[in-house]
């Protein structure tokens, strides 16, 4: 039986392909955006806007910082306690257009030494984790270049 593909947090991100992006809102009253996304009212202090709007973000952005994840995280982190461990790169990315800085995996086989402040990387489809019925997706960072600029 095939298994069923199903994002990690539905409304985050689009669906996989060549159009893949990370799902943010606007504020209609004074145009902030958030990501994770806000579909109540508008976090921006001094703003009483409710209305919010989904909009997909910037699909590429810097690497603002990163690090690399050596222990498995508690739960709700989603993992197979049978398994090795195997450490994960973290990257934070600051997208280009709506300067916020977005947190995620790197990509598989993105190590420390792939990264540098300052580095164009992009959002791609990932995989978060696998079961006997669901392939959990979510999105990575994947650097664009092995240029610093």
């Amino acid at each position: 039986m095939p298994r069923t593909r199903t994002p990690v947090v539905p409304g985050w991100f689009t669906a996989e392909g060549e159009e893949f992006r990370l799902l943010g809102t606007r504020c209609r009253a004074c145009g902030s955006m958030f990501f994770p996304r806000e579909d109540s009212f508008c976090r921006s202090p001094g703003c009483a806007g409710t209305e919010l709007d989904e909009v997909p973000l910037s699909r590429r952005g810097r690497v603002w910082s990163y690090t690399d994840g050596r222990y498995r995280p508690p739960a709700p982190y989603v993992s197979d306690p049978e398994a090795e461990w195997q450490p994960y790169t973290l990257i934070a990315v600051e997208l280009a257009a709506e300067r916020m800085v977005v947190l995620g995996q790197g990509a598989p086989g993105v190590t420390l030494a792939d990264l540098a402040v300052g580095m164009e990387v992009e959002a791609v489809p990932g995989v978060l984790n696998e079961d006997a019925e669901h392939i959990w997706t979510t999105w990575n960072w994947r650097p664009v270049t092995g240029k610093r600029s």
